[in-house]
């Protein structure tokens, strides 16, 4: 079996390549044009090439994978931007249209828990989605395209909407690096928000496996949530990674606003991705 993954050089994509590697099967880093493999990384097949102007044989330049992972996305993490749907939104859905009259025959592509808006507590598939910034929205639309895609080209579909994630190599400006950051400066506070936001956080690693066992069954599960399902405020989060790297700083509680683009408390519910890996 050959899976290609594109938006293989970012956070979560190495993640996934490392995860597929585990399993033996072929995979294939789709990266743009003058990007390159990180060499801390294991060696890969590579395919470079444009998302927004994709040459006529693309399907062919990844290696006719049996399935595609697709975490490709650009301008984050402006996530109020119109850049997401002006640009982000028409060039991924031409390219991944294009793919699958190529003949993919299994679509997993990454969504996000921001789809929800505003919604609070326990987020589960059924939910209607309710957008509130632009990413949110062109993400939710490119998800709708695809089904409607589906009519006329067939193909197996999971859109998979990530939670929160934390781990090596995510970027600079997300909480747990700027804590690391922090603490390896010598700082002895770190300022944040209040702390009380409930929030589901998974390693990145762990989503990583989720998502390569999902394009390793080739399910066509729809939408699935990947996220843990147990909610930790953001305050327990930075304490544990505090105390579990022994970090000599102390965090400053609401020295920041809370952030006015997701609720106070939400969180995932993981029944369907359970069932899906068959670990319910």
């Amino acid at each position: 079996m050959k899976i290609a993954v594109t938006g293989a050089a970012g956070f979560v994509g190495r993640a996934v390549v490392a995860a597929l590697q585990a399993s033996g099967v072929d995979v294939v880093a789709v990266l743009r044009p003058g990007r390159v493999w990180p060499v801390s990384a294991a060696p890969v097949a590579l395919a470079h090439l444009d998302i927004a102007d994709p040459p006529a044989d693309a399907f062919a330049r990844i290696g006719h994978p049996d399935a595609l992972i697709h975490l490709a996305w650009g301008g984050l993490p402006n996530y109020r931007s119109l850049h997401h749907l002006e640009r982000e939104l028409p060039a991924h859905y031409r390219f991944l249209a294009e793919l699958a009259r190529g003949g993919l025959g299994t679509l997993l592509a990454a969504g996000t828990c921001f789809e929800y808006g505003m919604q609070s507590g326990p987020l589960h598939e059924a939910l209607t989605p309710a957008p509130s910034n632009p990413y949110a929205l062109a993400k939710d639309m490119l998800r709708r395209q695809l089904e409607c895609l589906r009519a006329e080209v067939p193909f197996a579909f999971t859109w998979a909407r990530l939670f929160y994630m934390h781990g090596e190599g995510q970027a600079a400006g997300s909480l747990y690096p700027l804590l690391r950051a922090a603490a390896l400066r010598g700082d002895e506070v770190f300022a944040m928000s209040g702390g009380e936001q409930l929030r589901d956080y998974l390693p990145v690693g762990a989503v990583a496996r989720s998502l390569a066992a999902l394009a390793l069954g080739r399910c066509d599960a729809g939408i699935v949530n990947v996220c843990a399902g147990q909610p930790v405020s953001v305050r327990t989060q930075v304490e544990s990674w505090i105390a579990e790297h022994g970090w000599p700083i102390v965090p400053a509680f609401g020295r920041y606003p809370y952030p006015d683009h997701e609720p106070m408390a939400f969180w995932g519910d993981p029944d369907k991705l359970r069932r899906q890996l068959g670990t319910a």
